[in-house]
């Protein structure tokens, strides 16, 4: 089914327009807070969009949007994002997530909806798309015809999660080293052909970027040169650890002592963007709703810092989403929650079967928003709504007034 049938076979359940006023907002929100949303969450989480917290985020980011061979962005998934299925499967709510996003937005009218293009798995194409001038063209006409034109308003703006220009992605992404300045160009051609649909809407469309946290990451950036295309930059500030043969922390504010990565945490990520030239307005910490776990950690330190063997034989995919652990691990008198008062984070450990999990609790998400506060930051970013319960985003809410 082409996507022009999609659209009309879909976005008719609400005609009107969601247009806004014709220029940006002439002040910003204090603090701006992204929550991104797994679109395939609805299936395997049980996610209710209706129930997501609109009133206290400023903005949904939906991921993911792909790339197809040809470099056109399409919809992710047009059985979850629109309803329209094969014989073989059914759709969870009636028009897909989008029917449901647009009666959240209705809703909450200041909520903004911005279409997140890429993620870990489908980053694969964006050198390509990036190549050339017509290249380029083509992934921004596609990108906004696909978002804005065909569902009558319903999206706000574009992010790119390219993971990574250059390389460090998933194996077998197409990888180039003029990455680096054609990352700028695709950014440059976006800016401007949202801003020509802008005139013609009579609002301002966002743009933005995922941005990877670890310095080589950074370094295969010119973030002044992208900062200055974008609203705002949402950085991963998480996965600093994922598993791998030593224990560490998934998000820690800052470097504990004898930590052996001290360049891996919020605060040393930070500071080096500011170094480079990025405004801290336009920085938006990545606070992770989900914790890493490690198999067969030795005793000694509480097995912080200690040699791990992979994920626990147990370990199921959503164990590590807040939802999940709070009920279930740190509820299990075997495993005993510290305290790291130096990257302000907290761990589990359970010495008899030698589990050791990192994770954010509310305690370490308020120590975050209270960074962003300090440090006059642009905000925090959510990956990824589904994992919490609300207390989450409750810490959330009490540190942002």
């Amino acid at each position: 089914m082409k996507l022009g049938t999609i659209a009309a076979a879909v976005f008719c359940i609400a005609c009107a327009s969601m247009r806004t006023s014709s220029n940006p907002p002439t002040s910003a929100p204090r603090m701006r807070v992204v929550g991104y949303l797994a679109s395939w969450g609805v299936r395997s989480k049980g996610t209710r969009i209706a129930q997501l917290p609109a009133k206290d985020l400023t903005d949904i980011f939906y991921a993911f949007a792909q790339v197809t061979p040809d470099g056109r962005v399409t919809l992710g998934d047009p059985c979850i994002d629109v309803g329209v299925c094969d014989s073989l499967t059914t759709a969870v709510n009636a028009g897909g997530n989008f029917a449901e996003l647009r009666r959240l937005k209705e809703r909450n009218p200041n909520l903004k909806l911005v279409i997140s293009i890429g993620g870990w798995t489908r980053s694969g194409r964006f050198s390509d798309a990036s190549l050339t001038d017509s290249t380029r063209q083509l992934f921004a006409t596609s990108a906004i015809d696909t978002y804005m034109r065909q569902t009558n308003g319903l999206f706000d703006g574009i992010d790119i999660d390219w993971e990574y220009p250059t390389g460090g992605g998933m194996k077998g992404n197409v990888e180039r080293a003029e990455d680096k300045d054609n990352f700028i160009l695709l950014l440059a051609e976006l800016r401007k052909q949202l801003d020509a649909q802008g005139a013609v809407d009579h609002k301002h469309y966002e743009l933005a970027i995922a941005l990877g946290a670890g310095p080589r990451a950074i370094a295969n950036v010119d973030m002044k040169r992208v900062a200055s295309l974008l609203d705002f930059i949402n950085v991963m500030t998480y996965d600093y650890h994922s598993g791998g043969t030593t224990t560490g922390f998934n998000s820690p504010l800052y470097a504990a002592k004898g930590d052996p990565t001290p360049a891996y945490n919020i605060d040393a990520t930070i500071h080096r963007l500011l170094d480079a030239g990025v405004p801290p307005n336009k920085l938006l910490v990545g606070i992770p709703f989900y914790g890493r776990g490690y198999g067969n950690v030795q005793s000694a330190n509480a097995g912080l810092f200690q040699t791990a063997n992979g994920r626990p034989s147990d370990w199921r995919d959503r164990d590590g989403d807040w939802s999940v652990l709070s009920k279930t691990r740190l509820k299990d008198p075997r495993y005993v929650r510290y305290w790291e008062a130096d990257a302000r984070v907290p761990y589990l450990h359970d010495s008899t079967s030698g589990t050791w999990v990192s994770y954010d609790d509310p305690q370490s998400v308020r120590e975050k928003v209270r960074y962003v506060r300090e440090h006059a930051l642009g905000g925090v970013m959510i990956w990824e709504l589904g994992g919490d319960d609300g207390s989450l985003m409750n810490a959330i809410k009490a540190g942002r007034l």
